[in-house]
């Protein structure tokens, strides 16, 4: 069973001036298929050729790193972009309150992820997840995320941003913080707070 790339929900320059078009053209149009070209060369001919890609992730510790790296760079992507809505979702008044209740503000909540993603050394993923009935918020090297059993920080994952370079040179050059800075404005909340309702039950 080979794993395809699916189109952006959204045209590449509909995050404007956030995350430019020429970034979004190569980050999903090469960067997610090199991912998902060399995941599928990995699992040819082996037991994991039939798993899903859910599977493959839950059990990274076990697997190839070929495997593991590409399976997360697919699931990752994937996530990233779902997560993510021209001009943004508004906030809910409920999830707001979720928010508050966990971090105190949506403003220390933003504290926390961008020093998450600003830290991650290289290249990784800053995440905001869930689990013990509360949010967090962590980081992961590399295309590690906290579903993989070798995870450094395990949650469900609600809302996941991309540090590595080719997510945010072009236009931010080293500026990492500035990128963290705008992603807040293509978030589709609604989306997340649907994962946080799935991730409660």
């Amino acid at each position: 069973m080979a794993f395809t790339l699916d189109p952006l929900p959204y045209a590449k320059d509909a995050l404007e001036p956030h995350i430019d078009a020429r970034t979004m053209e190569i980050h999903h149009d090469k960067h997610h298929q090199g991912y998902i070209n060399n995941l599928n060369k990995a699992i040819e001919g082996t037991p994991h050729a039939n798993k899903s890609l859910d599977q493959l992730v839950k059990e990274a510790g076990s697997i190839s790193m070929a495997v593991r790296n590409n399976a997360g760079g697919h699931w990752n992507h994937k996530f990233f972009w779902e997560g993510m809505i021209p001009n943004g979702k508004k906030l809910s008044d409920a999830f707001l309150k979720v928010i508050n209740d966990n971090f105190g503000s949506f403003d220390a909540l933003k504290e926390q992820f961008a020093q998450a993603g600003a830290s991650r050394f290289g290249s990784g993923w800053a995440w905001l997840g869930f689990s013990d009935g509360r949010l967090n918020v962590c980081s992961s090297p590399n295309q590690d995320n906290p579903l993989m059993d070798v995870a450094e920080c395990k949650c469900t994952p609600l809302l996941g941003v991309d540090v590595w370079e080719h997510a945010y040179y072009l236009k931010y050059q080293n500026l990492r913080g500035d990128y963290l800075k705008a992603f807040w404005n293509v978030v589709n909340w609604e989306e997340v707070e649907k994962r946080y309702n799935a991730a409660k039950k």
